[in-house]
């Protein structure tokens, strides 16, 4: 009973949320400056043509009623006809949005994998040669700009030692539709693809890198710190008398504990990268919905930005009420917090 009550005022801190979110996202996008319908239709069309179009999207309404057209068309799924690609925006992100999940997903896979085991390393051996060592790996890629890490990885590994491709998904000779959950990778193992699958994997591994490397330097030292925390506590020194081997006490009664900083920094990097990956999406041509979201930004695309900005919202509060429930798992006390 209690869990449940600690789900559900997530559930409706997070519905608040994403009704502010749309609210904030709706007045941001009717008070730029430029008219989008002109934009959309060029500097040749007539005015008879911008009205139409102004009144076909609805845009020739009350703000209040516009408002209200356009909450009951995202209840529905319907995000409005984008103007720079001439089709439904929910299209639009459907097809682009399972690039930068795949891609999102495959950064913070590396970042969780790299990050926590560098941060149990620095906090066994602190202030020794390791510790040291683990800091000064996490400071630079923390540090390092994404954009230039993934040029670097382009240039070094495309360019020079021609091990691995530097752009787009797939070969240009090798055609795969990825229908079952459009992530390259899974959807190649469920058709049985495994050549599809082994290329996927090659096409991913640079921009996944790239966009890992600040978020892995970030989970390590918060690992490290909570380690560190954890190991000043009476039970460690206890365990540390009764004889319990280092292994155990490191992995078992150390790491647990400190779990919840580093999964909960690491699920905060998952929902912000979704909408912060253009960069490494530009450079790498990856087919994702950053790199579409700010293309229809420089073309003022209304309709696909408040799209692209809602779906981003959408997940960022959907992940983090994952894991505001992972994290009362892992720790009831946040429950017992979360209810005073």
């Amino acid at each position: 009973m209690e869990f449940l009550l600690f789900l559900m005022r997530r559930m409706l801190w997070s519905l608040l949320v994403l009704f502010g979110l749309s609210v904030v996202i709706f007045t941001i996008a009717r008070a730029m400056p430029g008219d989008p319908v002109r934009l959309a239709l060029g500097p040749r069309a007539s005015a008879e043509q911008v009205e139409q179009l102004r009144q076909s999207l609805g845009m020739d309404k009350p703000l209040v009623q516009q408002y209200g057209l356009y909450v009951t068309g995202l209840a529905e799924g319907d995000f409005g006809l984008s103007l720079l690609t001439k089709r439904p925006v929910s299209d639009d992100i459907r097809e682009t949005f399972a690039a930068t999940f795949e891609l999102v997903l495959a950064t913070i896979t590396i970042a969780f994998v790299l990050g926590v085991p560098l941060g149990i390393v620095a906090a066994r051996w602190k202030d020794q040669w390791p510790d040291n060592l683990v800091r000064l790996i996490a400071i630079f890629s923390a540090v390092t700009p994404s954009f230039f890490l993934a040029l670097v990885l382009q240039i070094l590994a495309g360019y020079i030692l021609h091990v691995l491709p530097t752009t787009g998904r797939l070969p240009p000779g090798l055609t795969f539709s990825a229908d079952i959950t459009g992530l390259m990778t899974i959807d190649s193992l469920l058709h049985g693809r495994l050549d599809v699958f082994g290329q996927s994997l090659r096409y991913l591994l640079l921009p996944s890198l790239a966009l890992s490397a600040a978020t892995m330097g970030q989970i390590a030292r918060i690992t490290r710190a909570s380690m560190i925390d954890v190991a000043s506590q009476d039970y460690i020194e206890a365990s540390r008398a009764f004889g319990i081997p280092e292994r155990v006490r490191v992995l078992k009664y150390m790491l647990r504990p400190s779990f919840v900083p580093p999964l909960t920094i690491s699920g905060l990097e998952f929902a912000s990268l979704i909408g912060n990956a253009f960069v490494v999406e530009l450079v790498f041509a990856w087919p994702g919905m950053a790199a579409y979201g700010v293309r229809t930004i420089m073309q003022k695309d209304l309709n696909a930005v408040m799209g692209v900005v809602i779906v981003s919202g959408v997940f960022f509060v959907v992940v983090n009420l994952i894991i505001d429930v992972l994290v009362g798992v892992v720790d009831p006390r946040i429950r017992i917090r979360g209810r005073r």
